[in-house]
């Protein structure tokens, strides 16, 4: 059976960001710079872009490790911000599943979100997002290169789905 949305679009990458006033980066990893580059820098230019991508290298299968060229002393996010100079880049919403992303509550629980970006206005948009998604504990980890934690952090993530087998958890920060 198919589906019929008259008000749903179809597109390529650069008629999305062309209409986008915020932006989802919900790229593979690994093909995350060649999507910029297929949806065109200049159409993302004075935007907000929420990178939610990990650069997972699969290579070996599973579980995966990050590809080298992101780990420790760079992250997938400093390259986007490098890629999209002009754009506001803010690392969030990473760290959990699809589901849970749009809908914390599916945790049964007040899990801990982050957020790491250049410019304070878009974090704080990014924010307000957040709360509409139902995440209330919101933390800032400053700059873009906050975003190396957050990109490492997917990884223990990745273990604690195959454990519990399921992806309806998120992290917590006892204060």
């Amino acid at each position: 059976m198919a589906l019929h949305a008259p008000e749903v679009k179809l597109g390529t990458f650069a008629d999305a960001t062309k209409f986008a006033d915020v932006v989802f980066l919900c790229t593979n990893g690994a093909g995350t710079l060649d999507a910029l580059k297929a949806a065109k820098p200049e159409n993302f230019k004075g935007k907000t872009v929420v990178d939610i991508t990990n650069a997972l290298d699969f290579s070996r299968g599973m579980p995966p490790s990050l590809l080298p060229q992101f780990s420790n002393t760079n992250s997938l996010a400093e390259e986007i911000q490098r890629a999209l100079p002009e754009t506001k880049v803010v690392k969030s919403l990473n760290i959990v599943n699809c589901e849970v992303m749009v809908n914390a509550k599916k945790t049964n629980g007040d899990p801990t979100m982050f957020v790491a970006g250049n410019d304070a206005k878009a974090k704080d948009e990014v924010k307000g997002i957040l709360k509409q998604f139902g995440w209330s504990d919101v933390i800032d980890l400053g700059d873009i290169s906050g975003a190396r934690g957050m990109e490492m952090l997917v990884i223990t993530w990745v273990r604690i789905w195959a454990a519990l087998q399921n992806g309806y958890f998120g992290f917590k920060i006892v204060r």
